[in-house]
């Protein structure tokens, strides 16, 4: 009796509560909130991992430009001008006999930190405007406004153009100046966002409760607009990208012999008449590629009005 009334027991149904169980740990498992990684993923779709992929790849590129170049970007050959494509030259050699593919993984460095200064530099100046103006407002916000719609008016490469006919030709100096002229696209978005934070009523009670406003500033305020800070600085790496390049193509920018996928492009000028278009082409190339990815990725997160360009 005692072995029949164990058997008939609960340990006869451990087999069907443990599929019970299991049943109810799947359930939560699909019923749980997407984690923040994943959320991430399926908010840049596949072309959006793609791109980002070819970002991460870009980044690494110029990173270990010395290990993974097979060749040094600065040694030519007189007799090695113009070679066809090879194992010793996977993309041949350019007019001066140098090897363009170690060329283009050098040239990722120069092509990733002048667009890296433009959007720090803009981002730090249209913040520091844009919260300024938000929170004095009055006659700060209408001098600061006024002073952003003056920089509206220059074109960016204009005012490129006027800092290099002024300081010499330089990566910095072009850098500068771009950044100045992207602060108010930047500040437009950052300020709406930062007046609605603003009239919100967790603001007026930190203020009762007799924080400063510089505090409150950059505790609250600040947090709350990264979101659109993050995506517009990723929207207009794109852009100043384009522009630095373009700066460079006219020699502006990057000066020779440093390797510079702007530049490259207008080294191959003379080239691609001769027929030997390789090196303007696979510059050109990596410049369309970085830029479609990084502008993909950025308007996948929060769109072109993040960084106050409308089209």
């Amino acid at each position: 009796m005692n072995e029949r009334k164990f058997k008939g027991g609960p340990g006869t149904n451990t087999r069907s509560q443990d599929t019970v169980a299991v049943q109810l740990i799947r359930k939560h498992r699909a019923d749980a909130p997407i984690s923040g990684w994943r959320r991430f993923v399926r908010r840049l779709g596949p072309v959006g991992v793609v791109s980002l992929a070819i970002i991460v790849l870009v980044v690494l590129m110029a990173v270990f430009a010395p290990i993974i170049a097979p060749q040094d970007p600065f040694a030519g050959s007189v007799t090695g001008r113009h070679e066809a494509w090879s194992l010793a030259h996977l993309m041949g050699t350019d007019q001066s006999g140098r090897d363009i593919f170690s060329r283009i993984i050098w040239g990722a460095r120069t092509s990733l930190l002048g667009p890296t200064l433009v959007v720090l530099i803009a981002a730090t100046l249209a913040t520091t405007l844009a919260l300024t103006a938000v929170w004095f407002g009055g006659k700060v916000d209408a001098l600061i406004s006024r002073v952003l719609d003056i920089l509206f008016a220059f074109p960016n490469m204009l005012l490129a153009i006027l800092a290099v006919a002024i300081f010499g030709p330089s990566l910095l100096t072009a850098s500068i100046a771009l950044a100045i002229g992207f602060t108010p696209y930047s500040a437009r978005v950052i300020r709406s966002v930062a007046l609605r934070e603003r009239g919100l009523p967790y603001v007026s009670s930190a203020q009762l409760q007799g924080i400063s406003g510089f505090l409150i500033t950059v505790r609250h305020i600040l947090p709350n607009v990264r979101t659109q800070i993050l995506t517009g600085m990723t929207i207009n790496f794109g852009y100043a990208m384009i522009e630095l390049a373009a700066l460079s193509f006219l020699g502006l920018g990057v000066q020779p012999p440093t390797p510079d996928w702007g530049l490259m492009v207008s080294n191959g000028q003379a080239s691609l008449q001769q027929g030997f278009w390789e090196q303007s082409v696979f510059a050109g190339l990596a410049i369309v590629i970085t830029v479609a990815a990084f502008g993909y990725v950025g308007e996948q997160l929060g769109g072109g009005r993040a960084a106050g360009r409308t089209r």
